[in-house]
């Protein structure tokens, strides 16, 4: 099959590999309908994450189940299924508590030995624990299957990031990053009942899907304007939920600021270039709680599936390219140039 994978910094390619097999009963191999290149991917395109070269790469995907080994109870042949960022057995202490990133043996797809998400085709181990079925009609309606795909890594990051901030009904909600996960944030926030959601973001095509979202306020100034922009808005006070969807120290920095005494950072930006840390003297004297990391979004899509199929939730507008599996390095190139948002993979 062909597959998507990393020798270097900005080397990336789709060359012929194995095909995946069974290797344990409990695996199925999955023909990829849609997967998609996430901005996480970008730290390893830019070399600021370590790969080994030839690694695979991708981690957002759904398909078609086309081999079942003989201890799978949950799917067949044929089934539509999504699968999380990662998989898990779905019997461990981890899994029951809803933790399944720290299922100890669970694993990133792209990691060493594993298949990656763009691709033509994943084993996916521990298939009953992992994946998710969809509805079959689904495979045949393109939009559809676009928001679906969302749920297998942004729409339960952004979700992860707003139940860790603590957004109920009536918050108000500063969202600081305007990328996949940040958008996804605040329709996220929007579903939780926010009353005012702020944004933080200078891409007026990304602000508008913002505001399509749900978010009231835009505020397109960074580092310390966008601060006094965010109190300005809250009559010198903070919000009472902040989404932290970027990684940086800056990001942080600004997310510890604009968040009202009290108050609670639900963070999922991959960390990147964060040397010098938080000053937990400056959260502990204003009482601002931390909370977040790997979003364990196997155990939020069964919650948000149902708005997803309905039409209530549509994160389809976070996917602003489509492209062939062949055009992936054009797209890792698009999103490295920040001339894309997200792009969707068309194996």
């Amino acid at each position: 099959m062909r597959a998507t994978v990393i020798h270097a910094p900005h080397d990336i390619r789709v060359q012929e590999v194995p095909d995946p097999a069974i290797q344990q009963p409990t695996d199925v191999v999955l023909r990829v309908l849609r997967a998609c290149i996430c901005g996480s991917d970008l730290w390893a395109y830019r070399g600021e994450s370590a790969r080994q070269p030839g690694q695979r790469i991708g981690h957002e995907f759904l398909g078609i189940v086309e081999e079942a080994g003989s201890e799978v109870n949950g799917f067949a042949v044929g089934d539509l299924v999504v699968a999380p960022f990662v998989w898990s057995d779905g019997t461990c202490a981890y899994c029951a508590e809803g933790l399944t990133t720290s299922c100890p043996q669970g694993g990133f797809w792209g990691s060493v030995g594993s298949d990656g998400g763009q691709g033509e085709a994943v084993r996916v181990p521990f298939a009953d624990g992992t994946l998710v079925k969809l509805p079959a009609a689904a495979a045949s309606d393109d939009h559809l299957l676009t928001a679906l795909l969302a749920l297998s890594d942004v729409l339960g990051t952004g979700h992860h990031a707003a139940v860790g901030a603590g957004v109920k009904p009536g918050s108000t909600v500063a969202v600081v990053g305007d990328g996949a996960v940040g958008l996804c944030g605040v329709m996220a926030a929007k579903r939780l009942g926010a009353e005012r959601i702020i944004a933080l973001g200078r891409h007026e095509a990304r602000t508008d899907i913002a505001r399509a979202f749900g978010a009231t306020d835009v505020v397109a100034e960074r580092g310390e304007a966008a601060v006094a922009a965010v109190r300005e808005l809250l009559g010198g006070e903070g919000a009472h939920a902040v989404i932290e969807a970027v990684g940086t120290e800056q990001s942080m920095r600004t997310a510890v600021e604009i968040t009202r005494d009290g108050g609670a950072i639900g963070y999922v930006g991959v960390p990147h270039g964060s040397g010098t840390g938080l000053d937990l003297g400056v959260m502990f004297d204003r009482n601002i709680a931390l909370r977040g990391g790997v979003a364990p979004v196997r155990s939020y899509i069964p919650e948000l599936l149902p708005d997803v199929l309905s039409g209530t939730l549509d994160p389809s507008p976070v996917f602003d390219l489509a492209i062939g599996l062949d055009e992936v390095p054009a797209g890792y190139r698009a999103m490295d140039e920040r001339t894309a948002l997200k792009v969707l993979i068309k194996p």
